[in-house]
């Protein structure tokens, strides 16, 4: 009887101290590089069925073994918006990779055309460009929102027919769009170089499942299911192990070039014209005070925490850095006045900083740019 006494005893206290390590854990604050993969379509929305190949499946398959790999990296955590055949409103993905805090947001869809010869694969990210085939494909990849119960409280009476609505969802995200485009850029190489595919290339189009996401997000079309060929490549094991590689070396190398790049901007090169402006012209423009808003200037972002000194910003001074998620993002000044914001956008694009930003924080939290405008 003692025996069984003592053996309870250990059981009890191996479960007590249990409940502690797994209490420790669960409080322990989350470093890890957040990737929040979307398998595009599902459930009741197929997406495209060209040559008999379901997108909502082959999206699904290839977001999975792309998680798989990415899970494998020690610093990496991965977010799925749907790991089974469901139907996911749109709003609810975007709002998934929010309240993760996500570092990145991907998509995953398949591609489809009515002529079965165009093939290659592509990746969107959000923009204005809605003439063409762009304003016709981001229509039949919103129009999901007609299968969503209360669409129309949930889209605020946006209608994927229209062009006006198209180009207004793109406000949000704009101004992530610069990283958005650096990875869309590597996966399309990573595509090309590393799996052999045709790269149709960059793409912008407005979406909706990227269009409240507060984070770098792209779309990717893995290739069209309408060409009987690339389709075919598609459907088979090999071919989504391949493409979900492709996407992983990509996600590693934008990644390895945000972790190295502190000191200089880190974002694409848009090539702009700097724009010169002295002091005593900006300081004879109207101010624009926004109440309880204070404007920042984002120009870095690394894993690597730096001394605000103007040594490491190539002589700017009133620098402050702000910790997310292993990721130190750093800013330029602090201003209620948007047009001072503007003139320090301007002086940190002087110094090398092609593509710094201005931010906005209410309260200390971090709103759109231009919500802050509204407020005045």
């Amino acid at each position: 009887m003692k025996t069984n006494k003592n053996y309870i005893l250990v059981l009890v206290l191996t479960a007590f101290i249990t409940s502690l390590t797994s209490f420790s854990f669960a409080q322990a604050p989350d470093n890890r590089f957040i990737v929040v993969l979307d398998a595009g379509h599902g459930g009741k929305d197929h997406g495209n069925i060209g040559n008999g190949y379901k997108e909502k499946d082959i999206s699904l398959k290839v977001m999975l073994e792309l998680g798989k790999e990415l899970e494998k990296l020690k610093n990496v955590k991965v977010i799925y918006t749907r790991k089974t055949d469901t139907f996911i409103d749109l709003w609810k993905r975007a709002d998934i990779a929010n309240k993760a805090d996500a570092d990145l947001f991907v998509s995953i869809h398949c591609n489809s055309v009515a002529n079965p010869k165009p093939y290659g694969t592509e990746t969107w990210v959000l923009g204005e460009k809605n003439t063409g085939r762009n304003f016709e494909f981001a229509k039949r990849e919103n129009e999901v929102i007609f299968l969503e119960e209360d669409y129309e409280k949930n889209y605020a009476g946006f209608d994927p027919s229209s062009p006006e609505s198209t180009i207004a969802i793109g406000i949000e995200q704009e101004v992530y769009v610069e990283q958005s485009i650096l990875l869309a850029r590597k996966i399309e190489d990573a595509f090309k170089n590393k799996v052999k595919r045709k790269s149709r290339g960059l793409k912008q189009k407005s979406l909706l499942v990227i269009r409240n996401t507060y984070m770098p997000s792209v779309l990717v079309e893995l290739g069209f299911l309408t060409n009987k060929r690339e389709g075919a490549f598609l459907n088979t094991k090999a071919g989504q192990s391949k493409m979900a590689k492709a996407i992983k070396e990509a996600i590693i190398d934008y990644k390895n070039e945000l972790d190295q790049n502190i000191g200089e901007s880190i974002f694409v090169d848009t090539d702009e014209t700097i724009i010169e402006t002295d002091t005593a012209e900006v300081e004879r423009q109207t101010t624009r005070v926004i109440e309880d808003v204070t404007f920042k200037v984002q120009i870095a972002a690394s894993s690597r925490k730096l001394e605000t000194k103007p040594y490491n910003f190539k002589g700017l001074s009133d620098i402050s850095r702000e910790s997310l998620n292993n990721l130190y993002k750093y800013y330029y000044g602090a201003t209620s006045d948007y047009n001072q914001a503007k003139f320090l956008e301007e002086t940190a694009k002087s110094k090398g900083y092609t593509s710094c930003f201005i931010v906005a924080y209410k309260n200390g939290k971090r709103i759109p740019v231009e919500e802050a405008l509204k407020r005045r």
